[in-house]
């Protein structure tokens, strides 16, 4: 630093306020000895002297002892004559003996024939960034000893390239390498060979770029080649500028997790083809009456054929004709009933639980006899979810029946759903409610316990409530249980909705087989099957008009043109098999397809006012086969006609 007498330079009167109006540096000249010749607001702030007590002292009273005894304050003097400056971070003394941290600048002051007039002095107290600084080191070093530290998880960071650049002992524990030898080695290692010939460890890296993290559970490669499961989370790393700068990985072996999983699997689909076979039994009796019916019809027509042996040639079609028909039920009712009681693995499906309810209801209704009334709450809009439905039948029939064996002298059973919010998710509650003896809550406590039972030897295997429970954790759901002896009980089931539609799969294939806009009435006096009908014909193209019973749509046959009626079969008052005969009579042109759930009453002489039938639950290709039969049955009479 030179000194000039230029008239470009401020006066010293302008130059002093400028210098003692910063408060925030200690700005103050030295002569060549180091005595203060001046002095600013901003070092008696951090100094603690006014000038009056401070000029014409030597600046080395602000090191500490142990500076001015190593002859530091001379240094600084020397070194910034010698090469113009000197600059330095250190403690440094205050008027009441406390100390901060400073960082200081000594510049030198010459004049023009270069001679050395005194030192320029900056400082400023950085106390409270050297304190950030030292917290952040500290931090940074605990953070790192912790990692150094975990076994439980393997944590480690990698490269924008995928390279491993840090490892824990974690790592080391589950992966079976030694820091020196996997440091700078591809992540990619630790992968089978299947899942690096299909770059999956790159497409991991890509994800966790473009979604800000990726998370999977795969099978991985350990040092020794033995595979093992592990739980993998991937994070990008960027720095302050917001760049891209690597990894972190996180590693967690998860085998003994999946192998327990695994078990439980095993054991619950044991304990529901256990259940099954129990349940069964119970089926049998209540649809025994079915088989009875059908073969009832079977005995006679054979027994008349036997009989007439000239009869008509049309009568005896007619007959065979029942007779074939008949077996066909049979044929269907002993298929549902072996796929109720064979051994086959869980396979779900998307349904809509009300609509499944629904038609089982009349099923359970044949099952728990006179002394027992059923009513159905069943919720219109359900979500659908996920479930195996076999599992869901023999379940549903389980709770059944323990709410029908905790009415001895008969009682009522209320089967509810309903949408759901939770914490963990959307999903649908299934509640079973009787008005049974209800359960002791020292027994209420172990309910859910396989092989656990109140009931007398031989007369149950404890497997029901357990089943029940073990079924609603393996559909991803849970299950509870509530009871008040002398009140009841009461079962819920809590299964998680999906985002899947169950009946969407095949709607492009067909539409085509309905004609486009087609007219429809839909006559049902269940609310929720009324709604999921709307739906399907909703997907297929149709165009809806909905009756709640057989003498609302009789009035809007009369105020609209339809071109198929779509009606239940069993609907308080009219029947829905009445009001096709009325359809009949009265619109000859109107096809009628008719739905039931009772297996016994789907049985209809094939007569002149015959009409199809469509078994319960239907889905959306039975609906759309029976509607398109029926459609082109139709166009075949009025071309017949028209010829």
């Amino acid at each position: 630093m030179h000194l000039s007498d230029s008239r470009t330079q401020p006066s010293p009167e302008t130059f002093q306020l400028l210098v003692d109006a910063v408060s925030d540096y200690a700005l103050y000249m030295l002569d060549p000895a180091g005595r203060i010749v001046t002095w600013n607001s901003g070092a008696e702030r951090f100094k603690g002297y006014s000038a009056e007590e401070i000029i014409g002292e030597h600046f080395s009273r602000f090191f500490l002892p142990q500076d001015r005894e190593a002859g530091v304050p001379a240094l600084a003097l020397e070194t910034a004559a010698r090469d113009g400056r000197f600059e330095a971070e250190g403690w440094r003394i205050r008027k009441d003996g406390s100390r901060f941290w400073a960082h200081a600048i000594l510049d030198a002051i010459r004049g023009d024939d270069g001679s050395l007039v005194g030192f320029a002095k900056i400082t400023r107290d950085i106390t409270e960034k050297r304190r950030l600084e030292q917290a952040t080191y500290e931090s940074a070093l605990q953070l790192k000893m912790l990692v150094k530290g975990v076994r439980d998880y393997a944590i480690y960071m990698l490269d924008r390239d995928g390279r491993i650049t840090s490892w824990n002992a974690g790592a080391q524990a589950i992966k079976g390498y030694a820091e020196e030898e996997v440091l700078g080695k591809h992540f990619s290692l630790f992968y089978t060979a299947e899942d690096r010939a299909g770059s999956t460890p790159e497409r991991a890296l890509q994800a966790a770029l473009e979604e800000g993290k990726f998370e999977a559970e795969a099978q991985r490669v350990r040092k020794d080649g033995s595979l093992f499961w592990a739980h993998v989370v991937i994070d990008p790393i960027y720095n302050d500028a917001g760049e891209h700068v690597g990894f972190a990985k996180i590693t967690r072996d998860v085998s003994e997790r999946k192998q327990a999983e695994h078990e439980l699997r095993q054991t619950q689909e044991a304990l529901l083809q256990s259940q099954k076979l129990q349940a069964l039994g119970e089926l049998a009796g209540g649809i025994a009456h079915d088989f009875n019916n059908l073969m009832t019809v079977m005995r006679g027509s054979a027994d008349f054929l036997l009989r007439q042996p000239d009869m008509d040639v049309e009568k005896r079609n007619r007959y065979l004709s029942v007779m074939l028909d008949t077996a066909e039920r049979a044929t269907g009712l002993t298929s549902q009933l072996l796929a109720f009681a064979r051994r086959q693995p869980l396979e779900p499906e998307v349904i809509d639980l009300s609509v499944r309810l629904d038609a089982m209801g009349e099923m359970l209704g044949r099952t728990l006899g006179s002394l027992y009334e059923l009513e159905l709450n069943l919720a219109p809009a359900l979500w659908p979810v996920e479930i195996d439905p076999n599992g869901l039948e023999a379940a549903l029939l389980n709770a059944v029946v323990n709410a029908r064996d905790a009415m001895p002298h008969g009682g009522k059973i209320t089967l509810s759903t309903a949408n759901d919010k939770r914490s963990e998710g959307d999903g649908v509650l299934l509640s079973i409610r009787d008005t049974g003896e209800g359960i002791p809550p020292e027994t209420l406590k172990r309910v859910f316990e396989p092989f656990f039972t109140t009931k007398p030897i031989g007369k149950g295997t404890g497997l029901g409530l357990s089943q029940i429970h073990g079924y609603a954790l393996q559909s991803g759901g849970s299950a509870r249980i509530e009871s008040e002896v002398g009140k009841g009980t009461l079962v819920e089931l809590w299964l998680p909705r999906t985002n899947k539609h169950p009946l969407r799969e095949a709607v492009s294939q067909l539409h085509a087989m309905i004609p486009a806009g087609l007219r429809v009435l839909v006559v049902e006096d269940s609310e929720h099957v009324r709604y999921f009908a709307r739906q399907l014909l909703d997907d297929l193209g149709c165009k809806v008009i909905e009756a709640s019973n057989g003498s609302e749509a009789l009035e809007l046959l009369k105020e609209h043109d339809v071109d198929l009626v779509f009606s239940d079969i069993v609907m308080p008052g009219m029947s829905g098999l009445e009001l096709a005969t009325q359809i009949r009579d009265t619109y000859t042109d109107i096809p009628v397809l008719l739905a039931s759930g009772y297996s016994s009453k789907q049985f209809i002489p094939r007569d002149e006012r015959e009409f199809p039938i469509l078994r319960k639950p239907y889905n959306l290709a039975t609906l759309a086969a029976g509607i398109n039969q029926l459609v082109n049955a139709a166009d075949g009479r009025d071309r017949g006609k028209e010829s």
